[in-house]
């Protein structure tokens, strides 16, 4: 019996690059920015992770798939990736946690994959021409190729609050049942209490939802945040209440916040241009006795030094990966940490109270920045890890003791 061969599948890229490989997962086309990432573990984490919105991944470790896909490794509701590039994709993964294929989920989701290509090839070509646009093409020929690749600009504020178009929008159109289906994703995947989180809704307080705690109040901003940032502040027992990109700086002060926290997500900074506006309203608070604690990670940190005035610029190719290592300058000590991000601070244009807390050992570009006389900080890679290292988890026990210092100041 003759074994039948798989169609074929084509990346091809926005200088006419052609590469011929494999399918796996949906049999279909899709476009997006392609770029590389270096962790050799993870790659569920990844997928789901919503700062890759908009984008095609490629995984620079050759073998993925071998551990299946789990439901409680994932960083959100869905696959955000565009299209999946790897060198082998594993068909029959092992693993005592495994519940389904890495074909099976993406096929699942609607997400094209690549296998079988020269991984090393395409990573070399992103690094030396920078992150170009592509399109992978899942068919029995390559005809029609260049058609179903739109080489358009794509703005990713939309793409924001974990791949939802925004909370107002999910909400909005959400019947009871699905609410109900949507609550006990989140008890479940979250690990939260059975009692879950619930709506807040007032003619002061937009749509949010809130994961009840006993600890510290914190306003979280949804720019696309991932799921293991929200587990260790509800570690930390933090009453957390999750506000949409575009919430103004009023509604969150009426929700009474101890802190604010400013999450990740996809794109370029500028395109949220809201939340700038919002987040430069808490950098000039009527005295710093009034002063909020800030902490922003990845995007946050971003908008954050956006809100103080600085400026940002597009990297060639970013920083994707679990191995980036970081300098902390307060103490001269180095975190391997986890990153994904394609754009960086401008460090030039920095205003004065605002300084560098943290640089980048491979590119000497800033990844912390930390208000001289407030309790405002951030970092652009992920402490949270997932996939990576926790060397820097400390961030969080940070925020906590700059809340609690605070409200121990209000009482005093």
């Amino acid at each position: 019996m003759t074994a039948v061969k798989p169609a074929a599948a084509y990346l091809l890229l926005e200088d006419g690059t052609l590469f011929k490989g494999i399918p796996f997962g949906y049999r279909g086309s899709s476009t997006g920015e392609v770029v590389f990432n270096t962790g050799m573990t993870g790659y569920q984490e990844v997928l789901t992770d919503p700062s890759y919105a908009g984008q095609i991944v490629t995984m620079t470790y050759p073998l993925i798939g071998n551990y299946g896909i789990n439901a409680a490794d994932a960083e959100s509701t869905k696959p955000q990736v565009r299209g999946y590039i790897v060198r082998e994709a594993c068909a029959r993964p092992s693993n005592y946690r495994s519940e389904k294929t890495l074909d099976h989920y993406l096929a699942q989701h609607g997400i094209p994959g690549l296998a079988g290509i020269d991984t090393r090839s395409l990573t070399r070509r992103i690094r030396e021409h920078g992150t170009l646009r592509g399109v992978i093409h899942n068919g029995p020929s390559r005809a029609g190729l260049a058609d179903s690749a739109p080489w358009e600009g794509e703005a990713l504020a939309n793409l924001r609050v974990g791949g939802r178009t925004s909370l107002e929008a999910i909400f909005a159109h959400m019947d009871e049942a699905s609410y109900i289906q949507w609550i006990e994703y989140l008890t479940a995947i979250r690990h939260l209490p059975v009692a879950g989180p619930h709506l807040v809704n007032s003619v002061t307080t937009p749509q949010a939802y809130v994961i009840p705690g006993d600890g510290c109040r914190v306003a979280v901003l949804d720019f696309g945040i991932k799921e293991n940032i929200l587990r260790m502040l509800k570690a930390l027992d933090c009453h957390l209440m999750v506000f949409p990109a575009n919430t103004t700086a009023e509604a969150i002060r009426a929700a009474n916040p101890d802190g604010l926290f400013l999450s990740n997500g996809p794109g370029d900074p500028k395109d949220v241009a809201p939340a700038i506006k919002t987040i430069a309203d808490f950098l000039r608070p009527a005295s710093p006795a009034h002063s909020l604690p800030i902490f922003g990670i990845c995007l946050g940190h971003q908008l954050l030094a956006l809100a103080a005035g600085a400026d940002t610029y597009k990297l060639k190719f970013g920083h994707r990966g679990a191995n980036h290592p970081v300098k902390d300058l307060r103490t001269g000590r180095v975190f391997i940490t986890s990153q994904n991000h394609g754009y960086a601070i401008d460090e030039k244009t920095l205003p004065a109270g605002l300084t560098v807390s943290h640089r980048n050992g491979n590119d000497d570009t800033v990844e912390g920045l930390r208000h001289e006389r407030l309790p405002i900080y951030s970092v652009q890679y992920h402490p949270e890890a997932a996939p990576g290292p926790h060397d820097s988890a400390y961030l969080f026990d940070e925020f906590i003791d700059n809340m609690k210092e605070r409200l121990a100041k209000a009482s005093a």
